[in-house]
């Protein structure tokens, strides 16, 4: 009687695989060891073999229908050093088979044990629980794949995605853009590029002008309006594509500043503190040069590393040697059309550990005006040690002083508050005079913090409107790097929804890229003419939450000509569909729809429905308009 010996099947720890295809946000992944090198440990329990990663992770281990089953326990690392939050999935062929829910610091491992019979691919993610990843330190312990004999794993390399189809910038026709309600102080310096593009060399006429500003060939508006008042200018761009015509409404009075939100650029994300006059200036350029400058994008803006080391025997502050003369910097600036913006904090030192203005507000705000600055983005950093733990009165008083300081001069300087939003700085900051506050933490180049960010948005609306906005940070599309460019790290689909996500929450437009280095596809994003007109919409009232199911979400916001803007996001790992019948947002029949990244129309609808990849977002104008002035 012949005997069979049958092969026993093949247990495969995760750490043996090849960990270098592995995405991870922070960190680097350890065989064995936590994130940070020590033994793996949860809630007490220590575990021998295993992977240390830090959220947000992905692997994909290709299994080729050879595996059986894949066990593990999670949990957050005891080595964080505060308390950690993260959750655990487990896909197959893009099929969610296990969840852990959200693991919390201290809570005991989560076991998972999934059936992989006839599974071509395995895909391990860990995510943030929706309140950032600092202190996400996550154990997959005793982590194994059981296989069939003979059979061999490999992790796979995560494949770069294909971004959404856009609308290319590059249209031809003449078209304005940016903002249709702009501010100013009377008898101050007044500079406002006409924002326009199109094909060939264009021409410009303003008529309504008050007294005391004109136009120049470039399409420049510049000089000093000479009295208070309400003026619609009638604009009129021509080019070899044709005639464009807008209504700029320009409103000349006492704290008009910042009608809607910023558009710009900040030297920050890209630069850090490796930063020069020179780079400034090849900001400004290329604002013309990339076509920022023709859609709205006015402030380049100077972050930290700017200071001399003292200050002279006065007290007074000037530049550094890379900076040198800062009145020169700002006058090149100002010669293309465009608004200067500085850097400062209440603080003795800057978060770059540079002369802040603790105790010199007003030679600095002085100095600030001279050199001809439009722009103080005011950061707490050392301020924390003059007031250690800072009640709501010890929040307000550093920004309500520097007010008082930038009020008392001859210059309108958009006055951007950044403490973190400590306080909830978006039920005060227009108290204390702030034309825009930062709502949180720095944003980083990754999914995790965009999204953490942005979706919190609608939740925090608070006192943001027309003078004075909610400011979740800088711009991470493009080439970033805080010293060390790099191109970003988030995949088309996560720049779209990054950008429909500031858009819809009427933020700031800051990019913080190397604008040398603008590719089409980043430009497309940051020159969509749809995008801008809804961040920068007159009514200026943020979006708010119509609904979140699972990983789907929809907002929106009313506009100032009766349509409606609608974007829906996908904050899930895969493609969905996401649907929001218009009765929902107070609509009755078919409206028209327009498709605002594609610039499309879609004809009269009853209700949105759209197919959106993980991560990704879209963007709809609904409704018949029809614009007040």
């Amino acid at each position: 009687m012949p005997i069979f010996a049958f092969a026993p099947p093949v247990s495969v720890s995760l750490e043996s695989l090849d960990l270098k295809p592995i995405r991870q946000e922070w960190g680097e992944p350890k065989a064995a060891r936590s994130v940070d090198g020590n033994p793996l440990r949860i809630a007490g329990t220590t575990y021998a073999s295993g992977l240390g990663v830090h959220a947000r992770f992905e692997m994909r281990v290709a299994l080729n229908g050879r595996a059986e089953r894949f066990t593990a326990k999670v949990g957050v690392d005891d080595e964080a050093e505060r308390p950690g939050s993260v959750r655990f999935l487990v896909y197959a062929d893009r099929q969610l088979l296990s969840d852990s829910g959200v693991k919390r610091s201290g809570e005991a491992a989560t076991t998972f044990d999934v059936n992989l019979k006839g599974k071509k691919e395995l895909r391990l993610i860990v995510e943030d629980a929706g309140d950032g990843v600092n202190y996400d330190h996550a154990d997959w312990a005793d982590a194994i794949i059981v296989g069939k004999a003979g059979a061999k794993f490999r992790t796979v390399t995560i494949p770069v995605e294909k971004g959404m189809p856009i609308a290319s910038h590059k249209r031809g026709e003449t078209e304005i853009h940016g903002a249709r309600i702009v501010g100013a102080t009377p008898g101050r310096e007044f500079i406002y590029r006409i924002p326009a593009s199109g094909t060939g060399e264009l021409t410009y006429t303003a008529e309504g002008l008050p007294a005391g500003i004109g136009l120049d060939k470039r399409g420049v508006i510049s000089g000093r309006i000479a009295e208070a008042g309400t003026y619609d200018v009638k604009l009129t761009v021509k080019g070899r594509r044709g005639t464009a015509r807008r209504v700029l409404r320009l409103v000349a009075g006492k704290d008009k500043l910042a009608l809607t939100p910023p558009m710009g650029w900040n030297s920050w994300n890209v630069w850090g503190l490796n930063l020069d006059a020179d780079k400034i200036r090849a900001a400004a350029d290329s604002f013309v040069k990339a076509g920022l400058a023709n859609y709205g994008y006015r402030y380049v803006n100077i972050d930290d590393a700017w200071e001399a080391d003292q200050r002279d025997a006065n007290g007074l502050i000037w530049g550094n040697e890379r900076f040198g003369d800062m009145k020169a910097i700002t006058d090149y600036i100002h010669s293309q059309g465009l608004l200067a913006g500085l850097y400062s904090s209440p603080g003795p030192r800057t978060c770059g550990n540079y002369l802040g203005s603790y105790q010199h507000e007003l030679q600095d705000a002085q100095q600030y005006a001279k050199w001809g600055f439009d722009y103080l983005k005011y950061d707490w950093c050392s301020y924390g040690g003059i007031a250690p733990d800072p009640d709501l009165a010890a929040m307000k008083k550093p920004y309500a002083l520097m007010q008082q300081a930038l009020a008392s001069t001859d210059r309108d300087i958009f006055y951007s508050l950044c403490q973190y939003g400590m306080g909830d700085v978006w039920k005060w900051g227009r108290e204390v005079g702030g034309n825009a506050w930062r709502t949180t933490g720095d944003v980083n180049d990754s999914w995790g913090s965009v999204s953490d960010i942005g979706f919190a948005e609608p939740d925090r609306k608070g006192q943001a409107g027309p003078g004075a906005w909610n400011d979740p940070d800088m711009l991470v599309v493009g080439v970033v790097g805080w010293g060390s460019p790099h191109p970003t790290k988030l995949t088309p689909n996560e720049q779209i929804a990054h950008m429909t996500m500031w858009s819809m929450a009427a933020a700031p437009l800051l990019a913080g890229c190397d604008l040398t280095a603008l590719d089409d596809w980043t430009k497309d994003l940051l020159l969509n003419h749809e995008m801008i007109e809804i961040d920068q919409d007159p009514m200026g009232v943020p979006a708010r939450r119509i609904y979140r199911e699972g990983d789907r979400e929809v907002w929106a916001r009313p506009l100032y000509d009766g349509t409606m803007a609608v974007a829906m996001f996908n904050r899930g790992e895969e493609t969905t569909e996401v649907k929001v019948d218009l009765k929902q947002l107070g609509f009755t029949g078919a409206q028209p729809v327009l498709d605002c990244w594609r610039r499309r129309g879609m004809g009269s609808k009853e209700e949105l429905l759209a197919r959106i990849p993980r991560h990704g977002a879209v963007m709809y104008r609904v409704g018949k308009g029809q614009a007040p002035f």
